[in-house]
Order: C-alpha cells, then sequence, then structure tokens
C-alpha cells in the first residue's frame, strides 16, 4: 500500500507541474494586458509598471519566476487588489467555498446513496421509476438553472431563507447555495449507486446467502454495500471536481464572497496573477482529492494495489 501511494504521489507532481505550464501560457496568450484602460497611460509609465511586475522579462524567466514562487506558496501580487497579493485574497475566501463544497457533498453523497438504495430494493416498481425518472431530471438540470429557480421559490414567493449570502445570516444564508450545489451531483450519486446495487445483489454469492436465511438488512450490510461503494468511490473524484468548479456559478448567482467569485472578477478585471492563481489553486485541489480517491479506492479494493 506504501508503495502504490508513493507511485500516486510522484505521478500527481509532472501532471501539477503540466496544468501550471498550460495555465501561464493561456494566461499569457490572452489578448490584452492588465494595465490596459480606457485611459491611454504613457509609454514612461507603462515601462515602468512592467518593470515592477517583472512583465518586461522574457517568457521563460517570467515562467521560472512564477513557478519559484509557486513552490514557495507565492502566487504572486494582485494586479487589481494592489494592497493584497492572491495567496492572501485566496486565504480569506477559501473557508466559505470549503465550508458550501463540504455540505454540499455530504448532502449529495448521503441523499444519493439512501435514494439509490431504496430504489435497488424496490426494483422495477413505480417507486423505482419514479425516482429513477426524477434523478434524470436533476442531471440534466444545471446548477445555473437550479439556484435561480430555487431563490425564485423559497425566498421571493415563500419568504422562507434570504435570496443572497449577504441578505441572511447563520446557517439560513447557507441553505440554498448548498442545495444547489448538491442536486445534480445527488442524482448522479443516486443511480450510480442503484445500478451498482443490483449488479452486486444479483451475484452468486449475495443468491447463497440468501439460500442461507440471512436477513436483507444483513446481506446488504455484510455482502453487499462495500463491494458496490467501489464504482461510487471511482466516481468522487469528478464530483468533488464538479463541486469546485460549480461553486463558481453558484457563488456569483448569490453573491457569496468565495474563490469562485473573485475568478470571476478577476478573468473580467483582467487580473491574470489572480486568474492564474485560482486556477492553479483548483487543480492541485482536485488532483489531490483524485490522489485521496484512488488510495481509498485501493484500500477497498486489493487488486488495485497489484
Amino acid at each position: 500500500m506504501l508503495r502504490y501511494a508513493v507511485l500516486r504521489i510522484l505521478g500527481a507532481i509532472p501532471t501539477m507541474l503540466l496544468v501550471i505550464a498550460i495555465a501561464f501560457l493561456m494566461v499569457h496568450a490572452a489578448p490584452g494586458g492588465p494595465f490596459d484602460s480606457e485611459r491611454r497611460l504613457s509609454p514612461a509609465i507603462e515601462a515602468n509598471i512592467e518593470a515592477a511586475y517583472h512583465l518586461d522579462e522574457s517568457l521563460p524567466r517570467q515562467f521560472y519566476r512564477y513557478l519559484s514562487g509557486v513552490v514557495r506558496g507565492d502566487f504572486g501580487p494582485s494586479f487589481r487588489y494592489r494592497e493584497f497579493t492572491v495567496s492572501e485574497l485566496i486565504a480569506d475566501s477559501i473557508p466559505v467555498t470549503m465550508r458550501i463544497g463540504f455540505f454540499a457533498i455530504v448532502l449529495a453523497l448521503a441523499g444519493g446513496v439512501a435514494v439509490g438504495l431504496f430504489a435497488a430494493l424496490r426494483k422495477n416498481t413505480i417507486l423505482d421509476r419514479l425516482l429513477t425518472g426524477i434523478a434524470m431530471v436533476g442531471i440534466s438540470v444545471p446548477s445555473f438553472v437550479i439556484a435561480p429557480l430555487l431563490m425564485l421559490v423559497f425566498a421571493v414567493m415563500l419568504g422562507w431563507l434570504p435570496a443572497s449570502f449577504a441578505g441572511g445570516d447563520g446557517a439560513r444564508r447557507f441553505v440554498l447555495p448548498v442545495i444547489a450545489l448538491a442536486l445534480p451531483q445527488l442524482a448522479y450519486i443516486a443511480r450510480l449507486t442503484r445500478a451498482s446495487l443490483i449488479e452486486v445483489m444479483s451475484s452468486d454469492y449475495v443468491r447463497a446467502a440468501k439460500a442461507q436465511g440471512l436477513r436483507t438488512s444483513s446481506i446488504i450490510r455484510y455482502h453487499v454495500f462495500k463491494p458496490a461503494m467501489l464504482p461510487l468511490v471511482s466516481y468522487l473524484g469528478p464530483t468533488f471536481a464538479a463541486m469546485l468548479t460549480g461553486s463558481v456559478v453558484v457563488e456569483q448567482i448569490f453573491g457569496i464572497p468565495g474563490v469562485g467569485r473573485f475568478l470571476v472578477t478577476a478573468a473580467t478585471n483582467r487580473d491574470y496573477t489572480l486568474v492564474l492563481g485560482i486556477t492553479i489553486f483548483y487543480s492541485a485541489m482536485i488532483i489531490s482529492l483524485n490522489l485521496v480517491v484512488d488510495l481509498l479506492y485501493a484500500f477497498l479494493d486489493p487488486r488495485v494495489r497489484r
């Protein structure tokens, strides 16, 4: 297990370096510049600004300087928020994003597994078809459509919850963003859990356990649940990635001061260092979470380690 973990970690390092290089080149290939504005600056002022931010150096030299800072955890200064560095902006906004993402993942996993288990135990019944149909609707409707609908129903029409993050206090302001972020993934997990459970429950050793007179609850707990969760564990990596990227839209709709909202405003303001820093930060989180999922999968299924 230790050797497998070391190999997976070593394999993640070149992936991260490739992501940094591609993001750096794409940002520098974008038209315009961070200091372009309607008011034209004099050539002397532009030269001084470029020298201050090392933009007058060659592209390989800029990449080496930036990569050296990233290794130390320094993403450089923000071009628009002059009094803050990119690392400080991410550190100030990431707790809100992580809190929403954590609760959304917990809701999606708990709800999806419960719905999938309920549907699998009632295979081909009316309830099974109804839940499967609802799950398909949840998969088809993206979060940027679900979020305004939730806001319209529960905030505007019913008045139960605040319509924006700043419009409430306490846990109430997290409810709508968490639900909007979790519903599409809950539907995916429900269908995946149902299909996996039905496949495992039709295996020979489960039929042998039933022939021995074991209760259905005991069979599911000791013989079905663990192998049925292996496909779900494999899907956790893309689920985490979808939660992180989906939070960009949800945070913008509900006015949440998280990393996703900073990414949108940074792209609009051409704050390239902030865009680059958030992109690398998101990529590092996704790679790390996929690494954890790989290790968990290897722990559940020893065949993976071989």
